[in-house]
């Protein structure tokens, strides 16, 4: 969440017509989401035997 609010506030969108860059919410939401899907690489399942 950190990384996309981050991105909001440093790269940001000039127009303010991008999807994700041009509200904080949305920036910080999207981060959330990556996030999550990066972290959840590491995961470690459980294998049935």
């Amino acid at each position: 969440m950190i990384a996309g609010y981050a991105y909001y506030y440093y790269v940001g969108c000039a127009s303010g017509t991008c999807a994700i860059t041009s509200r904080p919410l949305n920036s910080t939401l999207y981060g959330a989401m990556m996030g999550g899907l990066f972290f959840s690489m590491f995961e470690k399942k459980e294998s049935k035997k």
